[in-house]
């Protein structure tokens, strides 16, 4: 692939990246990039924007009969129903929003994080 190619794709993603980001703040109900002015019929906005959440990244999940979960030890695997470089869940105060993949921090290779690929549109209720 030439590099022209590859930087239109990476481009591309970035847009999509970009307008997912804009997508998540409209579900959050913030947008960054332009101060609100005051509405009076959100008086306490700046009040609710505080309000800590429980954001978790499911990397998957399994089912297991209470006998294997009893004979779990250190050491044991336990298999999940998702491979290696598939996309993980977001998941706000038990609610899907976003999917992304696993990625090194580039400030430090120490610790991950994840990169957001997609936002659940709200509508769907996925």
């Amino acid at each position: 692939m030439s590099q022209a190619s590859e930087a239109a794709i990476e481009d591309s993603g970035e847009e999509q990246l970009n307008k997912a980001i804009r997508e998540l703040r409209g579900v959050l109900g913030e947008d960054a990039a332009k101060p609100r002015p005051a509405d009076p019929n959100r008086p306490n906005a700046s009040i609710v924007m505080n309000i800590p959440v429980e954001v978790q990244i499911v990397l998957g999940s399994t089912e297991m009969p209470v006998s294997d979960l009893m004979a779990l030890q250190k050491g044991s695997t336990v298999a999940l129903n998702r491979r290696v470089g598939e996309p993980v869940d977001v998941v706000v105060n038990g609610r899907k929003i976003a999917r992304g993949e696993i990625t090194v921090l580039e400030n430090d290779p120490t610790r991950f994080g994840i990169r957001l690929t997609e936002i659940i549109n709200a509508s769907s209720g996925a």
